[in-house]
């Protein structure tokens, strides 16, 4: 095994650099492995241009990178699942303790959780990284290492999706067609919603959008009165939607959810904006809108490996760009200007295959 460990670093706000780091030594109960395929997070982009996200901030270096796959090259003594040569895709959220949390099954609300790639925590956008084994999932021969890599933002789906009670004949509107809204979007329609629209502002993205099975596509136009917006949204499904995923964050959308969702229905908020927002709360106390938040996931790996194993869910049209780890500041300008959807890095410099 090549000892050079070539690894995307974070030294400061705006200061994203390529070094060579040493080669870990995986723990009795961790894997090594050699990293293939990293998806690069709009998280990663905000960290690099603003050094921190709310209460997590950048002290010190930090390696990025959290949607990930890749293959066994070394294993702990007391791991029995997994071997070399195993092609695993990678929970980053690894809980330090039995805590609470963790006994109730919400273990991505412990507060000491180990998180890839948020202060003070290493991500895995380098060749090498070692990781909690019971945190990596052994990929199906069908699977390929970019879809493992993307079982992550998947994920943020599948728990959105989950938080909002989407089941069979549920009407959604996904506010938001980046990444996270694509993600849910596909994750509702495998979950038997009958009838989802998307709101954009790029007619690019909600074409995307459209591809991926939304049934109606609603162009976001700046300024726009959030009522109004509700109210279209209603003509095009011929009723108020039962669940709204709202994946922007920003408040007018925010907003548009709590107005577009019909009484006695769910709202969820993925999308993180700023820490405060003027939204109509009473409005939805008197409709009894519930309104649910989300933190990334939990026990979402399993079911997103069936999901793509078995064809139900395809997000193979997500990736956009790739490159190579060589390219990592490229690849980073890339996210920032909002090119494409999801920008691929390949850390394998032997295999370059999705």
């Amino acid at each position: 095994m090549a000892q050079e460990n070539l690894s995307v670093v974070l030294h400061a706000k705006g200061d994203l650099r390529l070094e060579k780091c040493p080669v870990p030594e995986p723990g009795p109960t961790e894997v090594l492995l050699q990293m293939h395929s990293v998806g690069i997070c709009g998280s990663d982009v905000h960290y690099w241009q603003h050094g921190r996200i709310g209460d997590f901030v950048l002290t010190k270096p930090m390696v990025l990178g959290h949607e990930a796959s890749g293959r066994v090259v070394k294993v702990g003594s007391a791991v029995k699942h997994l071997k070399v040569g195993d092609r695993v895709a990678i929970e980053p959220g690894v809980p330090r303790e039995m805590d609470e949390f963790f006994k109730s099954g919400r273990y991505n609300l412990s507060p000491t959780i180990f998180f890839c790639a948020t202060p003070p925590d290493d991500g895995n956008l380098c060749r090498y990284y070692k990781h909690s084994a019971n945190f990596c999932y052994k990929l199906p021969d069908n699977v390929t290492f970019e879809e493992g890599a993307l079982i992550e933002p998947l994920s943020v789906g599948i728990h959105a999706c989950r938080r909002a009670g989407v089941t069979l004949g549920s009407t959604v509107l996904i506010c938001g067609a980046g990444p996270i809204g694509l993600v849910s979007l596909i994750v509702a329609k495998a979950m038997g919603a009958s009838q989802v629209v998307v709101t954009d502002l790029s007619p690019e993205r909600l074409k995307m959008a459209k591809e991926l099975g939304a049934d109606f596509q609603l162009t976001v136009k700046r300024g726009e009165e959030p009522q109004q917006l509700a109210k279209s949204v209603a003509e095009l499904l011929g009723a108020q939607p039962h669940i709204t995923i709202e994946c922007t964050g920003a408040e007018s959308s925010i907003q548009t959810a709590i107005y577009a969702t019909r009484s006695g229905g769910v709202v969820v908020l993925v999308g993180l904006g700023s820490e405060m927002a003027t939204v109509p709360l009473v409005n939805a106390a008197v409709r009894e809108v519930d309104i649910r938040g989300v933190f990334r996931y939990c026990n979402t790996w399993p079911m997103a490996i069936a999901m793509l194993s078995s064809g139900k869910v395809n997000v193979k049209p997500l990736v956009t760009h790739r490159f190579p780890l060589e390219q990592a500041v490229q690849a980073f300008e890339t996210t920032r200007q909002g090119v494409g959807i999801k920008v691929m890095l390949k850390c394998d410099r032997n295999d370059q295959n999705p």
